[in-house]
């Protein structure tokens, strides 16, 4: 048995080395890919197409008894790793006659990838840091843009100092905060202002699918070049007020950043056994608990300037501290048809989407539970 078992390993290992080899054939189609859409200034990303692309693979491999989530799940692997090898090829510069851009707090991780991207598309960038502000003035008077990426807490006070820009000068921050640093913005340049969040952290390996949120300032039109230049390198836009994108992010990002840390906290006050934890945890719990801890891998002051940069943020926590009571005290009273009530009532709340999410979790749930046993 063990010599007919080794014949068929044997013919699988061919069949996984002609899977590499055509692997890396796509990957070099990949590479001319993107310098045809380079030269065209065409998005990385384009959702149309990819779409009807996984509808075409799933139904030939559906045909030949392949199972279609099968293919759809190695094709969007496949595809996240194309997308950012695309990126090494460049982009076109949609406005090559922008003078020199200024990067304030270049250096820093996304104030890194800004310029990256910007110098990848052909523009002249500067980075200005702390100790720069005395070449301040040379490199503020002719610039043609002046992207803001400083920690939240000195957002505000480092775009008062940006005074006496060119009046056509494209004035952007990237803060997670949008109503004081816009307002800031628009009270120390008279020209156009732009407001973006980046809904990612700098580790992404490249824009495509990516989420920006645009706060407009003033003068919509000047901003037209920098939409289009971060649409080609694949990123998706969303529009919408400073209120607005203040309001949903207390609950994105706010409210969910102080359940999180809650959370991690009490497990540390108990001191529980995180290898237990994880051995008996099944791929939801893991990949829960994984999300816990990913937050305090992080820069503990982000999550403080984040979770403080509002009073509204504090009133939802607040908020939810209070609903979290009104839950415990229906376990309390033993209400469980009380329970089952406001369960239904949630589940009402969340209609279609409650079944997307379970489609969703069930895609993500199987490939952490791959990595887990690879690991």
């Amino acid at each position: 048995m063990s010599e007919e078992l080794n014949v068929l390993r044997d013919k699988i290992d061919e069949v996984d080395r002609q899977l590499v080899a055509l692997l890396a054939q796509r990957l070099m189609l990949v590479a001319d890919v993107g310098e045809v859409k380079s030269r065209h200034g065409l998005p990385i990303y384009a959702p149309d197409r990819e779409a009807a692309m996984l509808a075409k693979r799933r139904e030939e491999a559906e045909r030949q008894g392949v199972p279609g989530d099968l293919v759809e799940d190695v094709l969007r692997r496949i595809m996240r790793e194309s997308y950012a090898s695309e990126k090494d090829t460049g982009f076109k510069c949609v406005n090559p006659a922008l003078r020199r851009v200024v990067v304030v707090g270049g250096h820093g991780a996304l104030g890194r990838l800004f310029v990256s991207l910007l110098r990848l598309s052909g523009y002249d960038v500067a980075v200005l840091e702390q100790g720069d502000w005395v070449q301040a003035d040379a490199l503020l008077s002719d610039a043609g843009m002046v992207l803001v990426a400083v920690p939240i807490d000195v957002t505000e006070s480092v775009i008062a100092r940006l005074k006496g820009l060119p009046d056509d000068c494209l004035l952007v921050d990237v803060t997670s905060v949008k109503r004081g640093p816009l307002s800031a913005m628009l009270a120390v340049h008279s020209g156009p202002v732009l407001g973006l969040h980046p809904m990612f952290g700098p580790d992404v390996a490249s824009f495509a699918k990516q989420v920006i949120v645009c706060c407009s300032g003033r003068d919509e039109a000047a901003s037209d070049w920098l939409r289009q230049q971060m649409t080609i390198w694949g990123a998706r836009l969303v529009n919408v007020s400073a209120d607005d994108h203040d309001h949903s992010m207390t609950l994105i990002q706010a409210l969910r950043h102080f359940a999180t840390f809650a959370y991690g906290r009490h497990l540390a006050e108990e001191q529980a056994d995180l290898e237990q934890l994880l051995a008996l945890s099944s791929p939801i719990y893991r990949l829960e608990l994984a999300m816990v801890g990913r937050l305090f891998a992080q820069d503990p002051a982000l999550y403080a300037d984040i979770i403080l940069s509002s009073p509204d943020n504090l009133a939802m926590i607040r908020r939810y501290y209070e609903g979290f009571g009104r839950s415990l005290a229906l376990l309390e009273q033993g209400d469980r048809s009380a329970f089952v009530r406001a369960f239904n009532d949630v589940a009402a709340y969340f209609g279609p989407h409650a079944g997307e999410f379970l489609r969703e979790s069930k895609q993500l749930l199987a490939q952490a539970n791959d990595r887990r046993h690879l690991a």
